[in-house]
Order: C-alpha cells, then structure tokens, then sequence
C-alpha cells in the first residue's frame, strides 16, 4: 500500500498522471436499459434551460438543454430520488421506480417562483449560476458535515481542486489556512451571506476567530480566478462565498460530540423552531473545541455561537444574524527551525514563549473576540422585480501576549531604573499588543428577471466602513516603576472606506448561448498613521479607485455538455504594513490581475468530467525581495510580469449503485518573469553591512506547486430504510513549493502526499430521529511532512546562510464523532 501510494502521488509524473487521470474519467459505466427523462419548465410552462437535476445519494446529474429537456439511461432497477434547482425558482424533488414494468419514466418539473422572502438574493447577486461563464464549485451542506468533526473550514474543502491548506498546530485546529491556486488568504475573497469577512488592513481571513462555522454554513461555493464581482477585497486567486440562510420548515434540534488525538474535543448543540404560524423562524447553535495540537503548548480553547431569526411575509422577508468565536490560542506561528524536523523528539518544538527563562512562559497566546451582526431585507416586487438590502456590522477585540527578553525600555516610553549608582536601561518584559476593530456598512442588490428568462440584469453593491485602533501595552517589567506599566507605547488609528458598484447581465444570445457581462467600480479611501521621509509618524490618505470589467460566454448543447470562456480583470490594494511600514516613495503601487478562463464540461448517465484552462497574468504583483526601504525595513515590492497557466481536471464515476469515486487534479506553472532580490550581508564580527542584489529570472512564485491532486472513493455497504453506512477513501497530493521566489532548492517544501479513511453510520429512527456516527483515520500512512514554512537567506564572511522555520504536520490521529438528532 505503500509503494502504491509513493508511486502514484510522491513521484507522479506527468506520464503516469494522464494515465490515471484516463483511467479514471476516460468512460462511462452500463448499467442496464432502464431511463429516465421528461422537461423542466416554470409553472407557465416555459423552459427552463440550465436548470440542474441530480439523483440523490448517487454522483448521477444532468443540466436541462434550451427546451428544457433532460434524460437519465442505462440506470439499473430500483427507486430514486430526483431534485431539480434553478436560480429564482423553488427547489422540487421527486421519486420514481424502475422496475421490468416501468422501464422508461417520464418525469417532468414545474418550478414555482422562488420568494426571495426565503432564497436570498444578496447571496445569488455575487455567486456563478449554472449559466456564468466562470469556473466554480459548490458545496452542500450534507458534504460538509460529512468531514466535519471540529477542524476549521479550510480542511473541510481541502479536498476541492488547486487547494493546499495548513496548519500552525498541525492538527487543522486553531490558527488554519488555504491558498488556492498558490494565492494566500490575503488574496482569496471571503464572504458571508455577501458580507465581506476578509480583515480591512491586513486583508487576510482568520478562520480560528469563527470556531465550527461549517455548523451554520448551508452552502458554500469556491470561484477559482477572478470570478464575479463581489464585496470586499478584490479576489486574486478565489473567492468563497458562504452561505447561512436557510429555512428548515419542521422543529429540529441534534447534539454532536467528537473526540481526537490530542486531547482534542467538540461539542455542539444546534436546533430551530421550524416555520411557526408561517411567519417566523428561529434557529441557534452552541459550540467548544478544545485541543492540546501535535505541536507543543499549540492549545487552543474556541467558543462560538450562531443565532437567527427570520420573520417571512407576503412578498418579502427580514433576517438578523447574530454569530460570534471567541479563541484563546498558545502561539504557534514561529514555525520549527528546519533542523528539528527529522527529529521525533524535536519535530514538535515551539521557540514561543522561550525567551522566559527556565520553563516557556504558560501565556504566551493570542486572544481574541470576533461577533457578527447582521440584517437581510429581501422583497419581491414581482416575479420580474427583487430586491434586497443587508445591514451589517462586525466588532473584535483582541490581543496577542508575548514574554520578551532584554528589551530596550526607551522603545517601551518607560524611563530607566536608577538603583543605585546603576542605570538600567534593559529589561525583560510582557507585553500585550490590541486590535480593537469596528468594520460596518451596508449591500445592497437589485434584480431584474425578463417573462420569457432570458434576460437577467443585476445592480448591486456596497458602501463599508472600517475603524482599526491598534495600540500596546507592558503588563509586567522586571525592571520598571509600577506607575510605569499599562502605559500605551504605542497607538495608531486607522480608517478605511470601502464601496463599489457593479453591473451584471447574462443573456440568451441564441439556443444554448448565453452571453454575460459584469462592471464593477470600487473606490477605497485609507486614513492611517504612517511614516514620512524624516521618519516621523504623521497622518497620511490613500484614495485608489479601480474598474474591473468581466465579460464571457457560455454555450450548452445537447444533454449535459457545455463551453464557457472568459476574461476578467481584478485589482486589489496593498494591505496595512505596505503603507505604514513605507514613505511615500518606497509604497508599492495596487496589483492587477488579468484572467482567462476556459471550460469544458460533460455528463453521462454514470459519468462527469470538467476542464478548465486558466491563465492568470500579473502586472505589479507584491512580493517580498529582502530589500530594506528607506526606513530600515524589509518592503514588499511591484514585480513588473508574472502568471500563473494551468489545467485544472475534475471528474466522478458511478461504478455501481453503492460505489463512487471523485478526483481532480490541477497542473499549472508559475513564474516570475524577472526581478532583483536582495540578500543582508554581515561581516566576521555578526554585524550586518550591506544587502547584495541578485537577478533573478523565470523562477517560481512562492507557495505555489506545480502538481495538486485529491481523489475520493466511497462504497456504501449498507442502505435499508432505517441504517446507511459507508466507507471512504481519500488522497491528497502537493507537489514541490518554494518558500521564497529564489527558485533554490534549498528554499522548497518537498512534496507530499496522505491519505485519510473515513467510516461513518447513520440510523434513522422510526419516529425522525437519527443517530450517526463517524470514524477518522487521518494520515493513514503516517507520513512526515511540513505543509508551510518561512526562509532567511544571508551571507556571513563570504558563505551562504539559510535559516528556514517549517509546520510539521501530525502524524497518522483519529477521531470518533456521535450525532443525535430529532426533527
């Protein structure tokens, strides 16, 4: 097993990649000469070309062509559950029975309007329906919960094509993150229910401060590329859109418990009214996960809550979500010095808190309180008209705590301790350091849908405002007057304002030919404490204003095949250190994205498979070259040309009725066309004396490789009326990453690979309630691998030097997980 998975994955080569990748999706599966078909329409009977059917419980779906039509054949006997959605309309399911009797069924659907009293439209005004031109997938809620055992998020859709995720913990606990496409979190757009999640300043997305939020996710869907216009940051390399709005007609309520390696614990309670006197809704969850981490101290303590109310009426509706995480994490950023690594003693080392003499100070964490608050006013004019308008607004506070050795005091604004005929002007110290944040505004959403579909017209946007007060403060000195402590050493307000508006169309240019069109222009204004020529702290404003157009097509003909092509541009800002760590001459300009994307899709009855072509073209993409700037700090600087060009596959099989298998694999190169890296230079004594430039020309972007592959296998082995089990198997492959732009060997990841195995049982009572039950083995093969890592180069007396930190990841941990639940 073994060498199978090293040969397959660990030394993949594009040979034996297309092979399996032929294997796997080259064909289709008969299975017998039962069918069946019949026309989707709204209830005037009108076509609804586009719409999306699936067989429930199977990897079996269609898409209507232009009169609507859709067919299943070759289908073995037996019953089965149809369900067909279309944006704007009600989602409809169906069951059916083939038998020797009943071979051929004729199924039809009249979709009703969907009020968007319960389908929100500030969710659809920034997705990809089933007729964008853009490359997207979507994932349910029944997908999520199917992994879900306490990790954040990001392991949850790890399993999604050109995704790599990582841990600080190494257990996908705490402090957890995802590149796609080789783009980080500061470049991947995040938002929930359209409301923008992404940090104003840093831009990035902080998964821990949302602990279990897949527990009140109904849906999410990953844009790869530029995707459509959102709010928010501009998407660089994806977006991710969640979606919490979802209506639960019946009372439920369902406690789930989970327990793993490392002293890791979960424990939720969720339930809902149901729809009471056909107006109102009500809906909360309670959440806790603890874990001690596979790196030492990496503990993390998470709490949250998710509340909601929803009131519905005639032609409109009102929702307020209220959410919140609160997280205590041991830090466990600093990585592990690469030395250690192949170490089992040492593999687990944390140089956090160590500074403290003797034992590592037991505080050293990062505390930290996010709430959310948000309101959903959705109304219909009419089948045609819709309209909605989102309120929202988002408070943190937090701190991160930190034990520090031999500190200057000055640099603290703590006068030096005169004891006796001494001055001491050092110390050791603890220091907090805040972020009290207020980020608010409003989204809007207009929707305009013709008689005869189609035409669709989309204005929409948002004007958001964000209040970042950052300041610090020494809690403790060894060496300081006690009026002296919890003094400010520094504060530093910043304001951000955020809006744009954007317009999009998709149209039905001809039979199966759909043209889209989306303008955004989005203008954001920064107010902040920076630093002049001098090196004096003033008060500085950036105004930057962008215009991202998008234009595609997409072309659908006969029975599940579809093209689609398009073009798009995105621009984004530089974040917070960019401008408060620069003068106005050394600031880096925005970035600029052009993004090509071309598709194919196709279904058969037993079958499905995907490509996707993607080009992404940078001009001004930041990136760190070593290089000091004019205040003595390391900067990010424009690189003139870089891309990313690749082939991303993704297919499934339904090799029996019970037995399905899924993959996707992405190839890419990603360079850099050329740029000056520069290197600190220290003489004999330690002491640093210059920077040495170094060209460079046709490397790779940092972080991000080559190869990723993911597959999944699953075989349910019972299914009656009352129990359902199944098994999976499940890989994950990435190849080689760089941890700089060098392109040196000695500045990569080597690549790896695992596997994870999962068993999970449910029971459904006779009276609708349900116990289920999982089993997780993760990292089947205990293989040893690091999935991050930061790099130093430098040269002392003439050699070459690298200092490199890495995040080992767990070995082989397990999980078990208990649900009961009544509705």
């Amino acid at each position: 097993m073994v060498d199978f998975f090293t040969i397959m994955f660990l030394r993949m080569s594009f040979y034996r990649f297309f092979v399996f990748t032929a294997l796997l999706f080259g064909g289709s599966f008969a299975f017998g000469q039962y069918q069946i078909s019949g026309y989707i329409t709204d209830e005037q009977g009108r076509p609804l070309p586009g719409a999306n059917i699936s067989v429930l419980g199977t990897s079996k779906g269609a898409v209507a062509d232009t009169a609507g039509f859709y067919a299943f054949k070759e289908l073995q006997e037996g019953g089965f559950t149809l369900q067909v959605s279309f944006i704007g309309f009600e989602t409809l399911q169906k069951q059916v029975m083939l038998n020797t009797r009943h071979s051929q069924i004729t199924a039809n659907f009249e979709l009703p309007f969907q009020s968007i009293a319960i389908a929100d439209l500030l969710i659809t005004a920034t997705r990809a329906g089933g007729t964008t031109p853009m490359t997207y997938a979507n994932i349910g809620k029944d997908e999520l919960q199917r992994g879900d055992v306490g990790q954040d998020l990001p392991y949850l859709l790890q399993w999604t094509p050109s995704v790599v995720v990582t841990s600080d913990a190494g257990t996908g606990v705490g402090y957890t993150g995802l590149r796609i496409r080789g783009s980080d979190a500061t470049r991947i757009n995040v938002t929930v229910n359209g409301v923008p999640l992404n940090d104003a300043e840093s831009q990035s997305v902080y998964w821990v401060n949302l602990p279990d939020f897949a527990g009140s996710t109904q849906d999410v869907q990953i844009q790869r590329g530029a995707g459509t216009s959102t709010n928010g940051a501009g998407a660089f390399g994806a977006s991710i859109n969640l979606s919490t709005a979802a209506l639960r007609e019946k009372p439920y309520a369902s406690i789930q418990t989970s327990a793993g390696s490392f002293n890791t614990f979960k424990r939720n309670m969720q339930l809902g009214s149901g729809l009471l006197n056909k107006h109102w809704a009500f809906d909360a969850r309670l959440s806790r996960i603890t874990s001690d981490g596979f790196i030492d101290r990496a503990a993390a303590s998470l709490n949250s809550y998710f509340l909601s109310g929803l009131y519905i009426g005639s032609k409109s509706s009102l929702r307020l979500n209220v959410f919140s995480g609160h997280e205590v994490t041991y830090q466990a950023w600093y990585g592990v010095p690469a030395n250690f690594v192949d170490d089992p003693a040492l593999r687990t080392y944390n140089p956090a808190g160590t500074e403290k003499p003797g034992d590592p100070y037991d505080n050293e964490v990062d505390n930290y309180r996010q709430t959310h608050y948000q309101l959903l006013y959705n109304t219909e004019w009419s089948p045609q008209w819709s309209a909605n308008l989102t309120l929202h607004y988002t408070k943190g506070a937090g701190y991160y705590e930190q034990y520090k050795a031999g500190e200057y005091l000055a640099d603290y604004g703590i006068s030096p301790l005169v004891i006796g005929n001494s001055q001491v002007e050092f110390t050791d110290l603890i220091r907090r350091r805040w972020l009290d944040n207020h980020f608010y505004g409003a989204i809007y959403a207009l929707r305009y849908f013709s008689h005869n579909q189609r035409l669709e017209l989309m204005l929409g946007g948002g004007l958001n405002q964000y209040q970042g007060h950052h300041f610090g403060e020494v809690i403790w000195a060894r060496f300081a007057a006690e009026s002296e402590l919890g003094q400010r050493y520094y504060d530093n307000d910043a304001l951000k304002q955020d809006w744009n508006v954007f317009f999009k169309t998709n149209y039905l240019l001809a039979r199966g030919l759909h043209a889209y069109f989306d303008l955004q222009y989005r203008r954001v204004g920064y107010h902040f404490l920076g630093i002049n020529a001098q090196g004096q702290q003033v008060d500085q404003t950036a105004r930057l204003p962008f215009f991202n157009p998008k234009i595609g097509l997409m072309h659908q003909w006969g029975i599940g095949q579809e093209a689609y092509g398009s073009f798009s541009v995105a621009q984004r800002e530089p974040n917070r250190n960019d401008y408060t760590e620069n003068t106005l001459t050394s600031r880096p300009r925005p970035e600029r994205l052009y993004n090509t994307e071309v598709g194919y899709k196709r279904q058969w009855t037993a079958a499905t498979l995907g490509l996707n072509v993607f080009h992404m073209y940078y001009r001004d993409q930041l990136a760190i070259n070593g290089q000091l700037n004019d205040v003595g700090e390391y900067r990010r600087v424009n690189i003139e040309k870089s891309y990313r060009l690749g082939l991303e596959m993704v297919g499934g099989l339904q090799i029996s009725p019970r037995w399905q298998a899924n993959a996707n694999a992405s190839l890419s190169r990603n360079k850099i066309a050329a740029f000056t890296e520069y290197v600190d230079v220290y003489d004999a004594d330690g002491n640093w004396s210059a920077q040495q430039a170094v060209e460079r020309r046709g490397v790779d972007l940092a972080f991000s490789p080559a190869i990723t592959a993911a597959f999944e296998t699953r075989f349910q082995w019972l299914k009656t009326a009352e129990h359902q089990s199944d098994i999976a198997l499940l890989g994950k492959y990435v190849g080689r990453q760089y941890l700089d732009s060098s392109g040196e060997a000695s500045t990569a990841l080597k690549p790896y690979g695992y596997l994870d195995l999962r068993l999970q049982h449910k029971w459904q009572r006779s009276r609708g309630g349900e116990f289920g039950f999982t089993f997780m083995a993760q990292n089947l093969l205990n293989h040893q691998y690091e999935s991050n890592g930061w790099i130093y180069r430098y040269i002392s007396a003439d050699e070459n030097y690298v200092d490199k930190g890495l995040y080992p990841q767990a070995g082989i941990n397990f999980w078990v997980g208990f649900t009961v639940s009544w509705q």
